[in-house]
């Protein structure tokens, strides 16, 4: 898989899980984001989103942007 697809996927899914968030009350919803990318998401996926949102985040929920300060950062490859 390309790394372009490799990030649209990641896109895709931080997504999914911001969407589902949503629903919940808003100062429970970015903590609720990090805390299921923190439990569920390998190093390597978090490095990517992290590389992604570094770069401006295109495409990205906000709820995910906000939630970005609270998700665990993996060190450089």
């Amino acid at each position: 898989m390309s790394a372009e697809n490799t990030n649209a996927k990641l896109i895709y899914m931080a997504n999914q899980i911001a969407t589902f968030f949503q629903s919940q009350p808003a100062n429970e919803a970015a903590q609720g984001v990090a805390t299921h990318i923190n439990k569920y998401w390998e190093p390597r996926m978090r490095r990517k989103l992290f590389e992604h949102i570094d770069r401006g985040g295109e495409g990205l929920n906000p709820l995910v942007l906000e939630a970005a300060s609270k998700i665990r950062r993996p060190e450089a490859a």
